[in-house]
């Protein structure tokens, strides 16, 4: 998904992608809860009944910020991936695009707070169950599915781990969170760059070939 840059002056026709770029700006400044329909509507210059026209309401304004915000996390990852050296030795060459892809995952988080919580908020479309209630399945996560395939990328040399990928999502989301929210927000620079790096390592090891 690709909004529009510049919320304010938009062409006819492009006002639904004007009010997404307002709506991420507005997540990118104070996270999930800052994106409402009408603050939206009043940074692009418009009324609230037309931004209405375009989303029925804050929850479906919220699920298209909430693709923008994974799309952006996974362009992370990869920018980050493509960074990384690569390596004669294929298993050395996989095990550093897990961790890159990782160094990415947190990166983002730490960077743009804002965008990584809205890209993991809850929202409940209007007419869902409540939880407990069946409920559609989810769209795969691009940032999950990178890490499946770097973890299946380094199973070739080895041993398959039964939810690999989950365990390292676990690892660099869990990690993310405490940087963002937990005790781990007050490290200097230097020292959260420590913990990230040595958390990666513990991913890699557990990932590594067998």
């Amino acid at each position: 998904m690709t909004a529009i840059s510049g919320g304010k002056n938009y062409h006819h026709g492009d006002l639904r992608n004007a009010l997404i770029c307002a709506a991420v700006d507005l997540a990118t400044e104070g996270g999930p809860e800052r994106v409402v329909l009408r603050e939206a509507a009043r940074r692009v210059g418009v009324s609230p009944t037309a931004a209405y026209r375009h989303f029925d309401g804050r929850g479906e304004l919220l699920r298209t910020v909430r693709s923008h915000a994974r799309a952006r996390l996974a362009e992370a990852m990869e920018r980050a991936a493509a960074r990384e050296p690569g390596a004669d030795d294929p298993v050395l060459a996989a095990e550093r695009r897990l961790a890159a892809l990782c160094r990415g995952y947190v990166g983002f988080a730490v960077e743009h707070p804002g965008l990584y919580r809205a890209a993991f908020g809850a929202v409940r479309p209007a007419g869902e169950p409540p939880a407990g209630g069946a409920a559609p399945p989810a769209p795969e996560i691009r940032a999950f599915t990178l890490l499946k395939e770097a973890l299946e990328a380094l199973d070739r040399f080895g041993v398959r781990r039964p939810a690999a990928g989950a365990a390292a999502w676990s690892a660099v989301h869990g990690l993310s969170l405490l940087l963002l929210e937990g005790p781990l927000r007050r490290l200097s620079a230097q020292r959260r760059d420590d913990v990230v790096e040595t958390t990666l390592a513990m991913v890699v090891s557990g990932a590594r070939p067998r």
